[in-house]
């Protein structure tokens, strides 16, 4: 996990969220996870399948849960995710960044946000935001 000794700027923090994103397309979850403080890994991908793949899906709920555990397995559709916008708050302790699925913004965005901790700052998430 980065960790800052000072604030991290902007620009650092989108530099982390870049490379996390792209090791999850990548389907390398283990090495992303170690990039930020981060949240449930399966939270994550559950709710981009859901705001992307499943999103088309015109099963019952039961079929679209079957259908993101079969995400969760074959990551290959992560590959046709990409990163839009960066949005940060007022304070610039958090920001979201849009999600593109086949050149479309979905739903569902990413939040991270910057915290201290005793070692540095580091950036945590990400929270996923519908």
């Amino acid at each position: 996990m980065k960790i800052w000794t000072e604030r991290p700027s902007r620009t650092d923090v989108e530099a982390v969220v870049g490379r996390y994103f792209s090791l999850l397309r990548a389907g390398k979850i283990p090495e992303a996870e170690q990039l930020v403080d981060h949240s449930s890994v399966r939270h994550v991908l559950k709710s981009l399948w859901a705001g992307s793949v499943g999103a088309g899906d015109e099963a019952d709920e039961a079929g679209c849960s079957l259908a993101a555990d079969e995400g969760e397995r074959d990551l290959s559709w992560l590959r046709e995710l990409d990163l839009g916008g960066f949005h940060w708050g007022h304070t610039g302790s958090h920001v979201y960044v849009e999600i593109i699925y086949r050149a479309e913004i979905i739903e569902v965005s990413l939040g991270f946000w910057v915290k201290p901790t005793d070692a540095g700052w580091v950036v945590a998430g990400p929270s996923t935001l519908w």
